[in-house]
């Protein structure tokens, strides 16, 4: 069996390796057939736009044209010469971004000209060339010592590919990875302005009527607002996960994963796979996988989270903590439902937390969230879910993380400690201190309660994602249960909680409130699939709530 190249996003080494790859040589095809001049594919982090991008690197580069046996054997290379004859056609010039997210602006622009110098240091035979002029070989020695001002970084990509035209005598293929990042990074540093005005003139010059490109090709992760960096772009086009095109060149899609399943002979764990890692939809393509995901649990054997632990998620973060209007939505989401919601892909990132359709646009374009359905494409309106269990585990953290800096004097540990080992009496005193602590800080409506306690419950329980499974929302008999807490050795003690809200025109108490809850449990059977399943410790607990009043009820 091939190995698998965790991290590796260098198309030749992976290839030399002989790492075990994905065919999405198509994407290439792709490239050459979309005429726009300037294209921008926005797809989640670790989906692999990097990978791709080298591919692009690799295929159309003229120093690279003795590569051929790098693509042996791959999609491309049936394609008729439209395309063949492509490959080590153009002078490839390759700049990468991820790097260049530092604490202020002065050190952004230090990050600037360390990408300027790497993508230079590619190009440093221009030094030796006779069509090169004095003084443009003086500017690129000035790069490739990081010694260039302001100027000269603003006009580099520009310059650079004047320079390779003319050497060559062929018009360049530009290709710009995480090219968004220094902008997100600005804004959660506090440096957005500056940041913006410098790449407002570097990108304007980059493409505004720069006759020596002959086609620019783009990565990120969101697509931010054209007017705001791309305003002096010519024929530029974005492709979103809401787009068609290239729909089925990034993550693994339901036949690719087929194949994956065989030749890793996983058959048996392919439905909880599914469960974790599938669930993205990207275009009309629907059951898209995480392919950092799957790499990882090729290699672990371990469901866990893998994709939402490369990065701090500090921009989601950032928008959440910051945004009351939305935390009702997360808290349905949360309980496996759909909600329609307004979305703006066109990321305008300054008060972001402030303005609804672009803080969904930023969690469907970055992986948080899927499209299940178009509501009103002229009004911009979808339905939209939470793809995968990795993902929900997130959003259950960040809400955990929302009360514990909140709430002072209470360990949740210690609850959770209570509540499996069943010390009820404790767990009941301690959780209705949190619930009136946290009633002063988060807005609790008389029609989101229900939500919001169930969300606060789902919270405080990822804290036993070691021993337990938590899940929230399924079938069970002839109902949906709200959550049931399922431990992974079967002797372990069992949970089923139910929510409830007293309701005045329905309930004369929240007594009653308690028995009407309880109730629902013993009619719609759900302790059903866990009695299926061998599990015989099963402790059932019913949560009633009246304003800050919580009563609650185990049986």
């Amino acid at each position: 069996m091939q190995g698998i190249g965790i991290g590796e996003s260098d198309f030749k080494g992976l290839r030399i390796r002989d790492n075990y790859y994905i065919d999405k040589t198509m994407y290439i095809k792709d490239i050459i057939d979309n005429e726009s001049r300037v294209i921008l594919v926005t797809r989640p982090r670790r989906f692999g736009k990097t990978l791709n991008m080298s591919m692009l690197k690799y295929y159309f580069d003229y120093k690279q044209k003795d590569n051929k046996e790098l693509f042996e054997g791959l999609k491309i290379m049936n394609q008729d010469e439209k395309y063949t004859s492509k490959l080590g056609y153009y002078p490839v010039i390759y700049l990468t971004l991820k790097d260049v997210q530092d604490r202020n602006y002065e050190n952004m622009l230090l990050d600037m000209k360390t990408a300027m110098l790497n993508m230079y240091k590619e190009h440093r035979y221009l030094l030796d060339s006779d069509k090169i002029y004095p003084e443009e070989k003086a500017r690129i020695t000035d790069i490739l010592f990081a010694r260039e001002d302001e100027s000269v970084l603003k006009n580099s990509v520009r310059d650079l590919s004047e320079y390779l035209n003319r050497h060559y005598d062929k018009p360049v293929i530009l290709l710009v990875d995480e090219y968004d990042v220094p902008l997100q990074n600005a804004y959660v540093e506090g440096y957005y302005d500056e940041a913006v005005k410098f790449f407002k003139t570097f990108y304007g010059v980059t493409f505004k009527d720069n006759p020596y490109l002959e086609k620019t090709v783009l990565t990120g992760v969101s697509r931010v607002a054209k007017e705001s960096i791309f305003s002096g772009a010519n024929n530029f086009k974005v492709f979103t996960v809401l787009d068609n095109e290239f729909a089925d060149d990034f993550g693994i899609t339901e036949e690719e994963m087929n194949k994956v399943i065989q030749d890793f002979e996983i058959e048996d764990e392919k439905e909880e796979i599914k469960k974790w890692y599938d669930g993205y939809t990207i275009g009309d393509v629907e059951g898209i996988y995480n392919p950092w995901s799957i790499l990882n649990y090729l290699t672990d054997r371990k469901l866990i989270q893998y994709w939402v632990n490369t990065s701090s998620n500090d921009l989601i973060k950032l928008v959440l903590k910051n945004s009351s209007t939305i935390k009702e939505k997360i808290e349905r989401l949360l309980k496996d439902e759909e909600i329609e919601v307004p979305i703006n892909l066109e990321t305008v990132i300054v008060g972001i937390e402030n303005n609804e359709d672009n803080i969904w646009g930023l969690m469907l374009g970055t992986g948080y969230l899927k499209v299940t359905e178009v509501v009103n494409l002229a009004e911009h309106i979808y339905k939209v879910k939470l793809p995968n269990y990795e993902i929900k585990l997130l959003f259950q953290q960040i809400i955990n993380d929302w009360f514990r800096n909140k709430v002072i004097g209470n360990d949740l540990r210690s609850i959770l400690k209570d509540l499996v080992t069943l010390n009820m009496e404790e767990y009941e005193e301690k959780f209705k201190i949190l619930v009136k602590e946290m009633f002063s800080y988060m807005d609790v409506g008389e029609n989101t309660a229900e939500n919001f306690y169930h969300a606060f419950v789902l919270g405080m329980l990822v804290g036993l994602k070691d021993t337990h499974y938590v899940n929230s929302n399924r079938e069970s008999g002839i109902g949906r249960y709200d959550i049931m807490l399922e431990p992974k050795e079967k002797n372990g003690n069992s949970f089923i909680m139910e929510f409830k809200v007293y309701k005045q025109d329905k309930e004369k108490t929240i007594e009653e409130t308690i028995e009407n809850a309880k109730k629902q449990i013993e009619e719609k059977g759900y302790e059903q699939n866990l009695r299926e399943r061998g599990f015989k410790n099963i402790t059932k607990m019913v949560y009633a709530f009246k304003g800050k009043e919580v009563k609650m009820e185990v049986y």
